[in-house]
């Protein structure tokens, strides 16, 4: 019964911090691009070089986070249903 607890606790403490982040940052790195806003490449010699700019994030190195996402749409859909 206290393992249930214990586990019931962390997945509570788990939600409310991520809810906490995508309050306070919205916005994480991207994930392909790793935040530089563009794909590196590396020339024949391997250093690194400038490549396309990254479609996931259009340059900026920014995403909206899943959790901030999902409170959009429910909001957007919430407001939507009670005009």
């Amino acid at each position: 019964m206290t393992l249930f607890l214990t586990a019931s606790a962390l997945i509570l403490l788990a939600t409310l911090s991520y809810s906490t982040l995508c309050v306070a940052s919205p916005f994480g790195t991207c994930r392909k691009c790793r935040g530089f806003g563009y794909l590196t490449r590396t020339d024949r010699k391997g250093r690194l070089k400038h490549g396309k700019d990254c479609r996931r994030c259009h340059t900026t190195g920014k995403r909206i986070r899943i959790g901030r996402w999902i409170y959009n749409r429910a909001v957007h859909v919430h407001r939507a249903g009670t005009r």
